[in-house]
């Protein structure tokens, strides 16, 4: 298989995930529906002001972190490689009476399916893993950017990703590469991050894991001047057994609160 293949092979396992995170308690739609925020308070303290800015979200989902940027004031624009999730993000706009542009696209794809520049370009949480190639996805990132414009990224820390997912030890234990070459990592699972309890059919994923150099280096190279790389010691959800959940609804390593980064966030403008 080649990376087009790869993608199409996740593409279908998101098609099916899709309608079971509508309807789990992590997503809580009907929450949302009733104005709750799905922005992690770092969002909004890092991106800042987005009032009246326009604002394109790679990797949306079905659109509740995009739908909750225009809660801000922002112009948005999400894109999804699911048609299932478009769909819903659209379904939901109607229902929040929200002014918002969805489009389905493969990342990689989007100059063929999306035009115009963007003053921001917002990704989140658990979304590099899906992509193979860093340095075309900055370069397209700046494609899409206006002069000034900024991206930002929060994603879940690469060197976490080294450590197995399945083990109920109390210490974290190394499984997987930091050092990935191109070939992806194979997974199949009944569950997901946000199916609780509930069994979904198990389909063939593919992930990359990036090393921060890889990230560093495809943001400069792209063009993109980095203004912050910030490194947080929690997660926003239990990816590993062993993690603790806080008052706020941080997860951190018990007793170890400083011992590991789970999570960065990334800032670059385009000068």
């Amino acid at each position: 298989m080649d990376n087009e293949e790869f993608i199409k092979a996740n593409k279908e396992m998101w098609e099916n995930r899709t309608e079971v995170h509508m309807k789990s308690e992590f997503y809580d739609v009907e929450g949302f529906l009733n104005g709750r925020e799905t922005l992690d308070p770092l969002d909004i303290e890092e991106v800042g002001n987005v009032k009246g800015k326009t604002l394109l979200h790679l990797m949306c989902h079905f659109g509740l972190d995009t739908l909750s940027w225009a809660r801000h004031g922002a112009v948005v624009t999400g894109v999804d490689i699911s048609e299932t999730a478009i769909d819903a993000a659209r379904k939901l706009a109607k229902q929040t009476s929200l002014s918002g542009k969805f489009v389905q696209s493969n990342v990689y794809d989007l100059p063929k399916n999306l035009k115009g520049k963007f003053d921001i370009v917002f990704m989140s949480e658990g979304v590099l893993v899906w992509l193979p190639d860093m340095d075309g996805l900055f370069w397209i990132i700046s494609q899409f950017l206006k002069p000034g414009g900024v991206l930002y990224l929060r994603d879940f820390h690469p060197f976490f990703y080294v450590f197995d997912d399945e083990s109920e030890e109390k210490t974290p234990k190394v499984r997987y590469p930091y050092f990935q070459g191109k070939k992806p990592m194979k997974f199949e699972f009944d569950s997901s991050y946000a199916s609780g309890d509930k069994k979904i059919k198990p389909m063939p994923q593919y992930e990359w894991n990036h090393p921060v150099s890889r990230i560093i280096n495809a943001t400069v190279k792209s063009g993109l001047r980095i203004q912050f790389f910030n490194e947080f010691p929690f997660i926003k959800f239990r990816y590993l057994t062993m993690l603790k959940e806080t008052d706020n609804g941080r997860w951190i390593l018990p007793g170890r609160e400083n011992l590991l980064p789970m999570m960065f966030s990334l800032k670059a403008v385009k000068e």
